[in-house]
């Protein structure tokens, strides 16, 4: 066997052993084409026709990584291992290619011929065209900048192979002073001039702040100082930016782009002039705005990996009341059979060939089950002022070869015609098969398609208007790589592939409006779009400190991008539990965010246990005040809802966040930036946190205005820092002094 795939896995960030690199080769550059082949084969030759004559090329022997990377411990661990081990192939590198020039090649080889350095041409791949590209000057108008965007004349660029414009190249002036915030969920500044970034969806997993990568990228952005403005670059390609940081005074862009060579108006960047709240509005009148969720997403939101029974749920509901810590939503994750992922695992059913949807009244749940009861355990959660989210992934599981429903699911998703598809060996569409390291071949359903998301989600239906389940954790948002995919709607993977998770999360919102519920989902995926679906969370973490400090990164660069209900795994998810600091610190910080919840990642239920629940931390820490500290937290939370229930509509009605940066509200005050991890919950309430361990005191550096801390009822002017005594359950919050009278209760235990 002699493989080569020209476009690769489709990884952003990776380079496989087999592709072309680039996929689309510069004249004048490198290229490197590999292959991977089978244990026989010893020598493989590149014979490669520049349209003239056919040159052979002998490969050298390679062994890199093909995809992946190390990660520590997890449910993702094995998976990405397995995909990160090192695969043996053959590879050349060619540095002659002209532009505008096509070529042709393929691979020959096989066992090495005793006695020659030739190989037995015993196996060949077809033969593969490519066409060398070139940078050019283009006319300005080839980016359709709106004026404000300050287009500086002459710096249109872009990438021609001849036929086609596959890139452009743009920039922007940026002004001394001028602050670069949003461009989605960031991990890793609030201001990025001075930084290069990119904007495609990617599961990271974990050490996003290090990494610089997301799963939630728009190529959107605030420029705070000097005259204010902001900018989308209006594709749903990758889009990559450099803030400054070759050239100062320029923001640079270049996207993907896909056009006659002869075209014009190749990208379009909009400029939106005004304040902070002003370019928000403006961009979310473009892109889709929010719609407020019932009160209940406002409260406590419980989950962990090992709930995996309908024993455990109540076990842990129970503790919350137990305790004294109330909660209003519980989020099920290990729910299903694991299998086709709308089915509670245990059921006794038929099976039906057709796939068609079933009710309520097609299941049997034996006693002994995981799950012996469901609905009767969704009503009494109701009964207790409790809501249930369930977990949903968006692909057909293929490993092991799948039997029973999901068999007859998959024979059915290919008989409609609702898959995702992508070209086969012999040039001819076949579903695509998920190159990711979770779920590897799956399926994936088209759910960008009106039709396709209908045949998934009614699969889904009898969960919600039977059972009474009251939103989903759409998760795994970013499987769609590659942009040779082809669409429904004939669109390829390189423009289709960001919007997947956007369209995801619609078609379940889609699914609890047509069953008379609240759109209610959470995602960690997404992209330009997303801010009118559902509510999200940062992803996968450990529990450090450093990780800590991420999330609220991210939470503010997404909040200042126009997602409104944002949260993320309290104090972290995955690894050894986090400290009592730690876990105090981040949930006192939580109690005033968006979305309010912890999480826990599957441990294979070995003891002692790292779920993150209140009692676990305490039990494993030894600490006592842990009990004590987040119940104060969550009760104080509970008496913030109708706040936030308010602020919510003013944000939405406004155009804004309820969750911002600063610099919304006071864009030119320089000071503010020396402390980015500050926000504004609402018009009224300032948040500082704590965010560095062992800390006994902490700075908050104030706006104008008059405030009063909310935990001590000090008054205190604002321009200046505030200096205050922080114990671990306490976040510094500030209160406007003409809203304290009115907001003192929620602070009043």
């Amino acid at each position: 066997m002699i493989r080569h795939s020209p476009f690769g896995s489709g990884h952003p960030y990776s380079v496989d052993t087999d592709q072309r690199d680039p996929v689309d080769p510069v004249a004048g550059e490198p290229l490197t084409l590999g292959v991977r082949t089978s244990a026989e084969v010893d020598t493989v030759v590149l014979e490669w026709d520049d349209g003239g004559t056919v040159h052979e090329h002998p490969l050298a022997r390679t062994e890199r990584k093909s995809r992946g990377q190390s990660v520590d411990g997890g449910h993702l661990a094995s998976a990405q291992a397995r995909l990160a081990r090192a695969a043996r192939g053959f590879a050349v590198t060619l540095t002659d290619l002209e532009p505008h020039r096509a070529y042709r090649y393929r691979f020959v080889g096989g066992p090495e011929v005793a006695g020659s350095a030739k190989a037995a041409a015993s196996q060949r791949t077809r033969w593969f065209t490519v066409r060398g590209a070139a940078w050019r000057s283009a006319p300005d108008d080839a980016v359709a900048a709106d004026a404000q965007a300050g287009l500086v004349p002459g710096s249109v660029e872009v990438l021609d192979d001849g036929e086609r414009v596959l890139r452009v190249r743009a920039a922007l002036a940026l002004a001394p002073g001028e602050r670069v915030a949003g461009f989605g969920e960031r991990f890793d500044a609030l201001d990025h001039r001075g930084a290069e970034l990119d904007s495609v969806v990617f599961e990271q997993y974990k050490s996003q702040g290090a990494e610089r990568k997301t799963y939630l990228p728009m190529p959107f952005a605030h420029v705070v100082g000097g005259r204010g403005w902001g900018f989308h670059v209006r594709t749903s390609r990758r889009v990559w930016f450099d803030v400054g940081a070759s050239t100062p005074d320029r923001l640079v862009i270049e996207a993907e782009v896909d056009a006659p060579s002869d075209g014009a108006g190749v990208l379009e960047v909009a400029a939106y002039s005004g304040t902070p709240h002003e370019v928000l509005d403006a961009f979310l009148g473009e892109v889709g705005r929010p719609e407020q969720m019932p009160d209940w997403v406002l409260r406590l939101w419980a989950s962990g990996n090992e709930w995996n029974t309908q024993a455990e749920v109540m076990r842990q509901a129970d503790a919350h009341r137990e305790h004294g810590i109330p909660v209003g939503s519980i989020v099920i994750e290990a729910w299903s059979d694991e299998s086709t992922f709308h089915i509670w695992r245990d059921a006794q059913y038929t099976p039906r060939e057709d796939a068609g949807p079933m009710r309520l009244a097609d299941f049997t749940f034996p006693a002994e089950g995981a799950w012996p009861d469901p609905k009767g355990m969704v009503d009494e959660l109701h009964d207790r002022d409790v809501r249930l989210v369930l977990w949903q992934i968006p692909l057909l599981k293929m490993r092991p070869h799948p039997r029973g429903q999901l068999r007859h699911d998959a024979d059915a998703a290919r008989a409609a015609g609702v898959l995702i598809r992508e070209p086969g060996p012999d040039g001819r569409l076949r579903p695509y098969r998920n190159r990711g390291w979770w779920f590897p071949l799956g399926l994936m359903p088209d759910l960008t398609d009106e039709r396709a998301a209908q045949w998934w989600t009614e699969k889904r239906r009898y969960l919600v208007d039977e059972l009474g389940v009251d939103g989903f954790k759409t998760d795994g948002g970013e499987h769609a790589w590659g942009r040779e995919l082809v669409y429904l709607d004939g669109r390829r993977g390189d423009e289709g592939n960001n919007t997947f998770p956007v369209a995801y999360a619609k078609a379940y919102g889609d699914l609890l409006r047509r069953c008379g519920k609240a759109p209610v989902t959470f995602s960690r995926a997404g992209f330009t779009g997303s801010q009118a679906h559902g509510a999200f969370w940062a992803g996968d973490e450990n529990s450090t400190w450093e990780a800590f400090r991420w999330s609220l990164y991210a939470g503010l660069s997404a909040t200042a991008s126009g997602i409104l209900y944002w949260g993320w795994d309290v104090a972290g998810f995955s690894g050894e539990i986090p400290t009592a600091e730690l876990y105090l610190r981040s949930m006192a910080a939580a109690a005033f965010v968006p979305i309010m919840q912890y999480h826990s990642e599957f441990n294979h239920h070995r003891s002692p246990s790292r779920d993150r629940t209140p009692w676990n931390i305490a039990e494993r820490t030894g600490e006592s005040q842990v009990l004590p500290g987040v119940r104060r937290l969550v009760q104080l939370r509970e008496r913030l809802v109708p706040y936030l229930s308010g602020e919510t509509a003013w944000a939405i009605g406004s155009g804004t966040s309820l969750m911002r940066p600063l610099f919304f509200d006071w864009p030119d005050d320089e000071r503010l930036w020396n402390q980015p991890l500050q926000w504004m919950l609402g018009r009224d309430i300032l948040v500082s946190p704590v965010t560095e361990e062992g800390a006994t005191a902490h700075t908050a550096t104030l706006p104008a205005g008059e405030w009063v801390h909310a935990f001590s009822g000090e008054k205190v002017s604002g321009g200046a820092t505030h200096t205050t005594e922080v114990p671990w359950d306490e976040v510094p919050v500030y209160v406007r002094a003409d809203s304290w009278p009115r907001l003192r209760a929620v602070f009043t235990e």
